[in-house]
């Protein structure tokens, strides 16, 4: 792997944040040539690259903008062999009091990649969509055929990106692969997902522990693996076009989460429920558990770590980064 990606130029969108910053650091392991896309701020900071070690940061091309800036993120893709596209807004609760702003971010950011893509020739786009497609599934495990369904704003907004990929394979030829990770856990994430407000609320010394419904349940993979299966997409051959999801197989409730992450921490716990953390009713999907066949055939990708062992590597990155964690009030 690592023969395929030196020397490479690769752009990575979205690089400051939680998955893209584990990504860059991957790839410039790999020996590619990083230009990092962050969303510019008065700081000047990387995000979460801003805690890269030397040997990455001395090899990264940093590259300040708005996903939404459209000549800003095609002179991005000059020169590039391939497009790593994670810019986006995520978190589900906000979609539901700014809808707007994701259908600006998350459509308009992605046809803006891939116009990049198209007018300055680069080898691949890979393309980051979500489990939340889907939305309650009709059937378990969820393969990539299954229906796509908007139950938030949020997943409306992403299923438009994915329609906007396929549109630009079938209409200019633009060499696109959709990856579809599950629920991707592990340090640097932020409080608005489950796992760290668990564990942020468990490390402070909190038995008492505020969640919203215990009963969804997630297909839970660890960040190491995520970003392993996007730089097998990015380097595999014949698997333009192709929508590939990156899941263990294995879902949890957030119930017998909260329970390992008690174990693992070693306190005993009582569920408070947040109204804020509730969705509405016809919006909450019960259950994600992916079919992982389709990423071990075609990517060769086997999830390497286990939730416990996942669970116990994030508790120790938030232990020792409870000052970083990025506290976010519109929760998952």
């Amino acid at each position: 792997m690592s023969s395929f990606w030196q020397g490479r130029s690769v752009l990575v969108t979205g690089a400051d944040g939680f998955i893209g910053s584990h990504l860059v650091e991957r790839l410039c392991a790999e020996g590619a040539k990083v230009r990092a896309f962050c969303f510019y701020n008065s700081n000047g900071s990387l995000g979460w690259l801003d805690e890269a070690s030397e040997e990455v940061r001395k090899d990264l091309d940093p590259w300040f903008g708005d996903i939404r800036d459209s000549r800003r993120v095609e002179s991005a893709c000059d020169g590039v062999d391939t497009v790593f596209h994670l810019a986006a807004l995520i978190a589900i609760p906000y979609s539901y009091a700014a809808p707007q702003s994701f259908i600006e971010t998350n459509i308009g950011g992605t046809l803006n990649v891939l116009e990049g893509v198209r007018r300055k020739g680069c080898r691949r786009v890979v393309h980051t969509s979500t489990s939340e497609v889907y939305g309650t599934p009709a059937r378990l495990p969820i393969r990539e055929t299954h229906p796509l369904q908007g139950q938030s704003p949020y997943a409306a907004s992403k299923i438009g990106a994915d329609a906007l990929c396929e549109s630009f394979l079938r209409s200019f030829d633009v060499p696109v692969v959709v990856l579809r990770p599950f629920n991707t856990y592990g340090p640097r994430q932020s409080t608005r997902a489950v796992l760290p407000t668990i564990l942020a609320q468990l490390l402070e010394g909190q038995s008492r522990i505020r969640l919203g419904n215990l009963a969804p349940k997630r297909d839970l993979t660890f960040i190491l693996d995520t970003v392993d299966g996007f730089v097998r997409a990015g380097a595999a051959v014949g698997v333009e076009g192709e929508v590939i999801q990156l899941g263990t197989g294995n879902a949890v409730s957030i119930g017998d989460l909260l329970i390992m992450a008690a174990r693992v921490v070693g306190v005993e716990v009582e569920v408070i429920t947040e109204p804020e953390r509730v969705r509405p009713d016809r919006s909450e999907v019960m259950v994600l558990e992916s079919d992982p066949v389709k990423a071990a055939s075609r990517l060769d990708w086997h999830p390497r770590y286990s939730l416990e062992e996942g669970i116990t590597l994030t508790a120790e990155w938030i232990r020792s980064h409870r000052t970083g964690l990025v506290i976010d009030r519109f929760h998952v």
